[in-house]
C-alpha cells in the first residue's frame, strides 16, 4: 500500500467528520462547464485566425506568380540599373549574337530546315536565359547566376559561329551540297 492510502485508513474516523456543504457538487459541475466553454471559445478563436491565415496564403501567394510579365522585366531592369557592368555585358553578347544572326540570315534563307532547327535552339537557350534573370532577381549577389547567364550567350554565339561556319563552306562548295541531296 501506498502512504497515501494508508493515511486515509488510519484517520478515517478524522476524515469522515466533516460532510462538504449541500451545494458543492452544483458548483464543481459549474466550474467544470465554465472551463469547458472557455477552452472551446479559445479553440474557436484559434481556428478561425488558422482560417484567417491560411486564406491570407491562398489569395495573395498566386499574385504573386501570375504577376505581370512587365514588372518581373522591370525588376530585372532594376537589377541591371545597380550593376551597370552586368547591362553592359548583356547588351554586348546580345549585339554579336544580333549580328552573326543578321549574318546568317541570307544563307539561311536557302535552307529552311536548318533555320527551323537554329531557330528552336536558340528560343530554348532564350528560355534559359529567362530562367536565370528570375535567379538573377532573387540572388543578385550571387556570382555563379551570373556566370551561367555569360555562358548561356557564350554558347549561343557559338552555335551561331558553327551553323555559319557550316553554311559557309556549303555555299562555297557546291559537290558537297549535291552529294547530300537526294
Amino acid at each position: 500500500m501506498d502512504k497515501l492510502e494508508e493515511h486515509i485508513r488510519q484517520n478515517r474516523e478524522d476524515l469522515d467528520r466533516y460532510s462538504p456543504p449541500a451545494g458543492i457538487w452544483r458548483r464543481i459541475r459549474k466550474e467544470l462547464k465554465k472551463e469547458k466553454f472557455m477552452m472551446r471559445q479559445w479553440l474557436s478563436i484559434a481556428a478561425m485566425i488558422v482560417v484567417i491565415l491560411g486564406t491570407a496564403i491562398v489569395l495573395f501567394r498566386p499574385v504573386y506568380r501570375w504577376s505581370d510579365p512587365n514588372s518581373r522585366k522591370n525588376n530585372y531592369e532594376g537589377i541591371t540599373q545597380t550593376y551597370p557592368q552586368l547591362k553592359e555585358t548583356e547588351t554586348y553578347y546580345n549585339s554579336l549574337v544580333n549580328s552573326l544572326y543578321k549574318e546568317a540570315t541570307p544563307l539561311l534563307t536557302k535552307n529552311p530546315e536548318i533555320k527551323k532547327e537554329l531557330n528552336n535552339d536558340l528560343s530554348q537557350l532564350d528560355s534559359i536565359c529567362t530562367d536565370l534573370k528570375k535567379d538573377l532577381k532573387d540572388n543578385v549577389s550571387n556570382q555563379d547566376v551570373v556566370e551561367a547567364l555569360i555562358q548561356n550567350y557564350r554558347i549561343k554565339i557559338r552555335i551561331l559561329e558553327d551553323m555559319l561556319t557550316i553554311l559557309k563552306a556549303n555555299e562555297n562548295n557546291p559537290e558537297k551540297k549535291k552529294s547530300y541531296e537526294l
